[in-house]
């Protein structure tokens, strides 16, 4: 296991809610990721992000940990939620929050902030 791999499993199981996605909060290049983001941001979930651009090995180990092919990936309480389209559609049936409310406790929102990570340098803690 390479140690980006290792970086970015302890992101995803370390942080209660990880975005890996194209650009950052600031910055965002990518129309899917916009949406992912929003999704997240508006059912209050405490958001950490990841940005896939820097380097594309980033993508590749991600891709190969989680199975899943595209950018950007959601992930709550460690568990793989999906793409932009799932977590839109989470977030429009109220399925969303209820997820955050299971995997992170009622109060989640609590700790509402965005934060951004880089996997290509060690921890940042």
């Amino acid at each position: 296991m390479s140690e980006l791999s290792d970086r970015i499993k302890d992101v995803i199981a370390q942080e209660p809610v990880t975005l890996f996605m194209k650009g950052t909060p600031q910055m965002i290049m990518c129309g899917n990721s916009d949406r992912a983001l929003r999704a997240l941001r508006e059912a209050g979930a405490p958001v950490t992000t990841v940005d896939v651009l820097p380097d594309p090995a980033i993508r590749q180990e991600l891709s190969a940990l989680s199975g899943w092919p595209t950018i950007p990936q959601v992930f709550v309480g460690g568990e793989l939620i999906g793409g932009a389209d799932i977590a839109q559609e989470l977030a429009e049936s109220g399925e969303l929050t209820k997820i955050l409310e299971a995997k992170l406790g009622a109060g989640y929102r609590d700790e509402a902030e965005v934060r951004v990570v880089d996997v290509l340098t060690p921890a940042q803690r």
